[in-house]
């Protein structure tokens, strides 16, 4: 099993800046994509940015420009650097890693932290 655990969520007025962190531990082989992901109230749960294990970045529309994901490989850590926060990216932010396990044989499973509150103030 793999658990994941968020950090760095909180309240901050818009225009500033949230770091978040996922550390990943358990018995894996190896940690290969990691993401973050948001629901806010109402809403379905959306992809924000994702970080392949090759080194590959993608964004949300929503977010380019202002967040930055980044990993630590050596410590199984995700970031995301959230600078010119806006309202509207008040949400529960998740972090999620596509990790190589071995249950019966070898395979690749998803798993979600149980997220972090983050809430832009206007």
């Amino acid at each position: 099993q793999v658990q994941l655990v968020e950090s760095g969520g909180g309240l901050v007025q818009a225009g500033g800046s949230l770091r978040l962190s996922c550390v990943a531990s358990g018995n894996f082989v190896r940690i290969n994509g990691m993401s973050w992901y948001r629901q806010a109230p109402g809403k379905q749960r959306e992809l924000v940015a994702r970080s392949t294990s090759g080194g590959s970045t993608n964004y949300a529309d929503s977010v380019k420009g202002r967040f930055t994901i980044s990993r630590d490989n050596a410590k199984n850590t995700v970031y995301l650097q959230m600078d010119s926060l806006k309202p509207e990216d008040t949400a529960v932010y998740y972090c999620n890693a596509a990790a190589t396990v071995v249950l019966l044989y070898i395979r690749e499973v998803e798993y979600w932290g149980q997220g972090t509150q983050v809430t832009v103030s206007s």
